[in-house]
């Protein structure tokens, strides 16, 4: 027998339950160290639970964890960290108000005399930032930054530990297509220096591009353990979910009928810069097409949707809604005016996160005579209603409809979100990034259904940083650099790489329309 174990972490027979659910049933996973591991499983399979675990954020009710061979006692996520164990959470755990460089060094300060060595932590994290192709503004507020740029933050914030298992907890899910590629570059990067990655994710190309070896669940079960130069895609699919999943959208022509969305010379100031974050933009979106908006990350996309669905003000220009001037409506006006919103954020502006899974999904229609009368809250109807939603989106929880959509996992609140907004039946449906953090087959079904809305003559506006699902739903893509629209595109008619191109501000056309 080999003195140096093969295994850097063994987490053997874990289980863990919460309230009406068992999360992780008897899991074994085994880290060999300096490989990829990738661990692939449906919304609600148990995989972040597995790495709480692990990470010291739950305690399981049974099995053990081993690190180098030792069993180990990980109590807390301290615990954790002595071990040079790092996680980066789907849901990140960073602090609005604090800056960029306070969040890495929080928890790691280095003192000299009581004094705070900034100047010191911040040569480093320069250093780690340069080295790994993490940019960031060190001095931003974490509230005025892009998802995109958070996420790097994290990742900043783990290296700076100086951790050798690396928990990645979805880390694309808010990354573009060539932040993507970056980010699998850092993470072989990470390895050929002895680091240890466990990588949580939905997305089949990643898993076939990084990983070494694949450990997939189902339903909080172990289905097995296979080396990904030997499987397939539609072969990982299928041990996930249970049943061959359809990879593809399949779609009519798009028939376009009625002008449901006019936006005309739109800007947004920016919180950050004295320039506008938006600016200039015009397009329309029509019955019976799904109009996508595309780009990298951080340029104008979201302030475009937060000015689109009343939560931010414009600066200047006019969006038109069914008729009706909304440019400065709030956000209840918008909704009344024929508008669903499925956010960027599903944890600001999706949910009330302390309300259960049915009042979150009746959020917007409890005044509906249907679920109130002379304005007390008809319980049994809302129940009725959630129970309907939840089977027919298969939304998992351990308690059904009284579940708190706090305890939920992302995917699973993702769902809930989406069937809420599309059961409101409005005539425009905007969707931002609607299958962030959900698996195959949880996207083959939210495909299906933005499709299904688009051919029963509903305006869909996507907003995705998913090249494929842009290329894959979109009837017309508008493409965004720097808060302007630099080209419209017919999706048939255009490639990959092309579009890449007009993203990275590398082309423009003319006149975009």
């Amino acid at each position: 027998m080999n003195n140096a174990p093969e295994y850097v972490i063994e987490m053997l027979h874990i289980t863990k339950e919460f309230p009406g659910i068992k999360a992780n049933d008897d899991i074994t996973l085994q880290l060999r160290k300096g490989e990829i591991h990738a661990l692939l499983g449906e919304n609600g399979a148990g995989k972040s639970t597995l790495m709480s675990v692990l990470f010291g954020l739950y305690q399981p009710e049974e099995g053990v964890i081993k690190k180098d061979g030792k069993e180990v006692k990980i109590n807390d996520p301290n615990d954790a960290t002595a071990l040079h164990i790092g996680m980066v959470h789907q849901h990140f755990k960073l602090i609005d108000v604090f800056t960029v460089l306070d969040n890495i060094i929080l928890g790691a300060e280095d003192t000299k005399m009581g004094f705070l060595q900034k100047k010191a932590a911040r040569k480093k994290v320069e250093e780690l930032s340069s080295r790994y192709g993490l940019k960031v503004d060190l001095d931003a507020k974490i509230e005025d930054i892009t998802v995109g740029m958070q996420q790097r933050v994290e990742i900043l914030k783990m290296l700076y530990r100086d951790n050798e298992v690396l928990i990645f907890d979805e880390p694309t899910a808010v990354l573009t297509p060539q932040e993507i590629d970056e980010l699998m570059e850092i993470m072989r990067g990470l390895t050929r220096e002895g680091k240890s990655i466990l990588f949580i994710t939905h997305k089949l190309n990643e898993i076939m591009a990084v990983s070494d070896r694949v450990t997939v669940l189902r339903k909080g079960r172990y289905v097995g353990t296979v080396d990904t130069a030997s499987t397939t895609k539609a072969e990982l699919s299928r041990m996930m979910v249970g049943r061959p999943v359809q990879l593809v959208v399949e779609k009519e022509d798009a028939t376009p009928t009625d002008e449901v969305l006019k936006v005309e010379n739109l800007c947004v100031p920016s919180k950050l810069y004295k320039r506008d974050a938006v600016h200039n933009v015009s397009f329309t979106v029509r019955k019976g097409e799904i109009v996508c908006v595309a780009g990298i990350d951080g340029n104008g996309q979201t302030d475009l949707v937060y000015a689109l669905t009343g939560l931010e003000k414009a600066s200047g220009g006019k969006v038109t809604l069914c008729g009706h001037d909304v440019t400065s409506a709030s956000i209840h006006e918008h909704s009344a005016s024929g508008m669903s919103h499925i956010p960027e954020d599903r944890h600001k502006h999706g949910l009330i996160l302390d309300y259960s899974l049915e009042q979150n999904l009746v959020l917007q229609k409890f005044q509906d005579k249907q679920f109130q009368q002379h304005g007390f809250i008809k319980f049994g109807e809302v129940r009725k209603y959630a129970e309907k939603l939840i089977d027919q989106y298969d939304v998992r929880s351990g308690q059904g409809p009284i579940t708190r959509a706090r305890s939920m996992s992302g995917g699973n609140q993702q769902k809930a979100i989406v069937a809420r907004e599309i059961d409101r039946d409005q005539a425009l449906i905007v969707a931002v990034q609607p299958t962030r953090g959900l698996d195959v087959g949880a996207i083959e079904y939210i495909h299906g259904q933005l499709v299904a809305q688009r051919d029963a003559g509903k305006a869909v506006l996507l907003v995705s940083l998913e090249l494929d699902e842009v290329m894959n739903l979109s009837d017309r893509i508008l493409v965004m650099y720097e808060g302007e629209i630099v080209g419209e595109f017919d999706p048939k008619q255009v490639t990959v790489e092309e579009l890449g191109l007009y993203m990275a501000g590398a082309k423009r056309q003319e006149v975009a329309k």
